[in-house]
């Protein structure tokens, strides 16, 4: 293990984590297993009707506890290698060393693997035994699974989920093949080493899962079941990457969170599933009793997609792609509640419908809406893609949003403005308020970019769209200069997480620097300590704007309390309670990276940057940034900024320039060549004449 000693991206330890919630993770998009649990989840397979839905359990044939019997002195280490996506526990003996590893496919997405090694490492040629232990029972809590034919030697169980999520629903089929683990294995005298592959297959019907186990064990025979495994996560890594110079702690952690990320995401090419989306706790969790039961919510779109967008635009229109297919639910969702348009649940599973157990979130968190529409305008502004939204649905998503805040809001002839009454804003202590200031802001966003979004497409839409969006209330307090959480809001009161100032930033609402730091003081200082992981993220990047350093570190330092060791796991609450592998987190810790340190904003017509780089970071490179089909190579220093067009999008057209605010220089991007300038704010652009123009343009 020495080679790995000092990669940041490979987490070691000699022994387990107290707690199993805390347990590493494999998972490819499709199938996924918290290591040594006795269950596996696939994407999309849950079971409930409404709000007892939660991921169906099946049962993990990987969790397999091996001992050497004959050994009294040993080594053990347990190491996740996120570079490669394995998970390992190797035992070393005076003459022989046994590694069990442990990893679902990066790109044969059906396929989760385990395999045993033994291997000499003396001239001895005494036998070695491994003894076995196995907790695969062939049963579910949640799904009816019955035995099969043996196929090609291993077992089959197939069985349909219990319950459907709404009346009328299919239950869901799920079709498994293993090959059994047996109760020992030996490395006999004649043998140097020798290693065991035990293959498991899962998926929706008898037909693809037989062809699946075939193509694995083809690969097995071709010796490429593991080498095709660890190239792809390569190229994940080659593709995209984030390094801070001399930040050890940094880098383990970006590591980390990028690991679980990806791991819960899809490969790029697949498209034989149906991908349902990101959950909090990620693939490996969600079942029953387990928190958030493996559900989408608006942290997919704020708190996790603006990291996948800037790495994987593709993987981007993936999760934008599942609010197209369940719109039809959202439209139905808004007539039962008495409003035009689409409602987006506040919990959604496989059919689009409502499955939160407490209604309170379903009829009260309509910011969910705006947030959706938020998702899909940055990824237009980031790739520009008109097709997504005129042939693929994408449209249909956005102007449905607008249509359901046009019939929501209520017009105060008082105050001459539209209010939003009867919400919960992300403040989640708030139950049934007027005017959430967040609330307000992305209706304001959805209406504004569906007028736009019109426009472009050459859609007529209704003119009131645009009148609604310029009279929605965001509430000011002129005296104290800065926007109470909502109306009434009395200052001092107790906040649960980031609200008011993700106005700020993810959303970029205009406002003066005095503002935006009154809003940063006023609700740093009530916000509860105890709360959700990714609220000290927000707070970071909000003053790492303002540039101070100092209160922008203090606050990004919170963030490592909820990071669990030995393997970099998220718990929602800094005291390891709430959801575990907790990808929110993750996704504000990693803006904090990419939109704080680097000052990234994704704007209408261009990629601003404002980087404020501390002293003790040294250096940040970030390899991979996505702008108009363009992959992009940024290194940032104390002093300089260095960019690099690694891929440029083969499009005229898209040809990109930099044009630095203070000094407006201007510096075309070719192919290969490093574009070195003094630090300083700036924008990437398409390649114009007018380039200078669009300094003009506030943020």
């Amino acid at each position: 293990m020495s080679d790995y000693e000092d990669d940041p991206a490979v987490f070691s330890s000699d022994t387990l984590p107290s707690d199993l919630r805390f347990m590493a993770t494999v998972a490819n998009g499709y199938l996924g297993t918290r290591v040594y649990g006795d269950v596996m989840h696939i994407n999309g397979i849950y079971n409930g009707a409404n709000g007892d839905s939660c991921r169906a359990d099946v049962p993990s044939t990987v969790n397999a506890r091996l001992t050497i019997p004959a050994e009294r002195t040993f080594k053990e280490t347990y190491t996740l290698n996120t570079r490669i996506g394995v998970f390992s526990y190797i035992i070393e003996t005076q003459n022989f060393r046994m590694i069990q590893q442990i990893f679902a496919h990066r790109t044969q997405i059906h396929l989760m693997v385990l395999i045993i090694t033994l291997e000499r490492l003396t001239t001895s040629k005494e036998q070695c035994t491994v003894q076995i232990k196995s907790s695969f029972a062939p049963h579910s809590q949640n799904i009816d699974f019955v035995s099969g034919p043996d196929f090609m030697g291993a077992k089959y169980i197939y069985g349909q989920t219990l319950t459907p999520e709404v009346k009328g629903a299919a239950r869901q089929n799920v079709h498994m093949i293993s090959v059994p683990l047996p109760e020992s294995l030996t490395l006999l005298p004649e043998e140097q080493r020798n290693s065991w592959v035990f293959l498991t297959a899962v998926a929706g019907t008898a037909e693809q899962v037989k062809a699946c186990f075939v193509e694995g064990q083809s690969l097995i025979q071709f010796d490429q079941l593991y080498s095709s495994h660890v190239a792809a996560w390569a190229a994940i890594w080659k593709q995209s990457c984030i390094s801070a110079k001399g930040c050890r702690k940094l880098n383990q952690a970006m590591y980390g969170c990028l690991y679980y990320l990806l791991s819960a995401l899809p490969p790029l090419k697949s498209t034989d599933f149906h991908y349902i989306g990101l959950s909090p706790g990620g693939l490996s969790n969600g079942g029953k009793g387990e928190i958030y039961h493996g559900h989408v919510f608006w942290d997919q779109e704020i708190w996790m997609f603006p990291n996948v967008l800037v790495f994987y635009p593709e993987l981007a229109r993936i999760l934008l792609k599942n609010r197209i297919q369940t719109l039809p639910a959202a439209k139905i969702i808004a007539g039962q509640q008495g409003y035009r348009g689409a409602k987006y649940p506040w919990e959604s599973a496989v059919t689009g419908f409502e499955v939160c157990n407490e209604a309170v979130y379903g009829l009260k968190e309509i910011h969910i809406n705006g947030d959706i529409s938020f998702a899909f305008q940055q990824y237009f502004y980031v790739t520009q893609d008109l097709e997504f939204f005129q042939k693929d649905g994408g449209w249909y998503v956005v102007s449905n949003i607008a249509e359901f805040w046009s019939s929501r809001v209520t017009w105060n002839p008082l105050e001459e403005c539209y209010d939003i009454k009867g919400v919960m804003p992300p403040d989640e202590y708030q139950s049934d308020v007027t005017n959430s200031a967040y609330t307000a802001v992305v209706a304001k966003y959805s209406l504004q970019f569906a007028t736009e979004l019109g426009s472009r497409l050459k859609v007529t839409v209704p003119s009131k769209w645009m009148k609604i969006a310029e009279k929605i209330k965001v509430p000011f307090d002129p005296l104290k200069q800065y926007h109470p959480e909502f109306d009434g809001y009395k200052s001092g009161v107790v906040v649960k997480q980031a609200d008011v100032v993700l106005l700020g930033y993810p959303l970029m609402y205009p406002m003066s620097t005095p503002v935006r730091n009154n809003d940063l003081v006023m609700y740093e200082g009530v916000t509860a300590q105890d709360g959700p992981a990714m609220t000290w993220s927000m707070f970071a990047i909000g003053w790492l704007e303002l540039k101070n350093v100092s209160q922008a570190q203090h606050q990004f330092s919170k963030c490592y309390s909820h990071i669990q060791e030995p393997f970099k796991v998220w718990s929602e609450n800094p005291d390891g309670s709430g959801a575990v592998n907790f990808l929110t987190g993750m996704g504000g810790f990693m803006q904090t990276v990419l939109f704080g340190y680097t000052g990234f904003r994704i704007m209408k017509n261009y990629l601003y940057f404002d980087p404020t780089i501390p002293e003790n970071l040294g250096e940040l490179w970030i390899t991979g940034i996505n702008y108009l089909g363009n992959k992009l190579h940024f290194q940032f220093s104390t002093k300089q900024v260095t960019i690099v067009l690694i891929r440029p999008c083969g499009f005229q057209h898209s040809a990109l320039e930099v044009v630095l605010s203070d000094s407006g220089k201007k510096f075309a991007l070719n192919e290969g060549q490093a574009v070195t300038f003094l630090l300083e704010p700036g924008l990437i652009q398409r390649k114009c004449p007018a380039a200078a123009s669009v300094l003009s343009n506030k943020l």
